[in-house]
This record gives structure tokens, sequence and C-alpha cells, in this order.
């Protein structure tokens, strides 16, 4: 299973701690996960939230990346750069793949910039409503 994925550092992140459990436990049933994150891309911080950074991988190199791979299956666990690249790749070649919504990224924009909450949603939708299916967190 190829997941892609904004973060794998720091530990601590919400994100990160379920990724690492999830590829424990995948590991324990004889499933291999492999994890298509930011390292190894140039990336910038997060305005107002530097510690999280964004990845801005070259043009081509997320699909050489998802061909090398080789994946039996595709679990887009962000929705950052790496995320809404995965999708347009799977969505290009027909490819299905599942995705997880675990954020409040809304509601983050919206007490940061002048953007409505309802648009942030209506983008969220509509990358999600292309997987096979989609996770969510629980409270």
């Amino acid at each position: 299973v190829l997941v892609a994925t904004r973060c794998l550092a720091p530990a601590g992140q919400r994100v990160v701690r379920t990724l690492t459990s999830l590829a424990e436990s995948a590991g324990r049933l004889g499933v291999d996960i492999e994890f298509l994150s930011p390292q190894g891309f140039r990336s910038f911080p997060l305005p107002t939230y530097r510690s999280l950074r964004l990845a801005l991988p070259p043009h081509g190199e997320i699909a050489r990346r998802i061909e090398a791979s080789r994946p039996d299956s595709i679990h887009i666990a962000t929705e950052g750069p790496i995320g809404f690249l995965t999708r347009a790749y799977c969505r290009r070649r027909g490819l299905r793949f599942t995705t997880s919504y675990t954020t409040r990224f809304p509601e983050y924009i919206a007490a940061r910039f002048a953007v409505p909450e309802s648009w942030s949603y209506a983008v969220l939708r509509k990358f999600h409503g292309a997987a096979a299916a989609t996770t969510v967190a629980t409270e």
C-alpha cells in the first residue's frame, strides 16, 4: 500500500502518530506500507503554522515515485500538494484510491485568512468525492 501524505515529521502531530501506528499494525499483518512523503522535496512553512511544512514536488516526480513503487493500492492520507498530485495521477490513469479526512483545514483557513469555510469545504468534497472510500477521524 502506498500512502501519500504531507507529513511524516515532526513526531507528535496527530497525523504522524496515526500513520506510524498504521504502518506498525499493517506490518504485523504482513502488509507492506510505503510512504510518499515530503522527504526529498523542497518545502516551505505554512503561514501562521511554521512547524508544518508543505512540499513542492517537481513536475513528474510524484508519478515517477508511484510507478517505481508499483503499489497494489494507493491511500491519500492528507490533502496537501502531494495528496493533490497523487489524486491527479490516479484520476488520469483510472486508478482507484482511498482518502482520509482528519483535519479542520477549512476552520484553520477561515481563522487566518478571509476565505469562507464553505469554499474550503467545497474543495474538500470534490477532492474526497473521487475516492473509492474515505475514512474520517472520530472524536
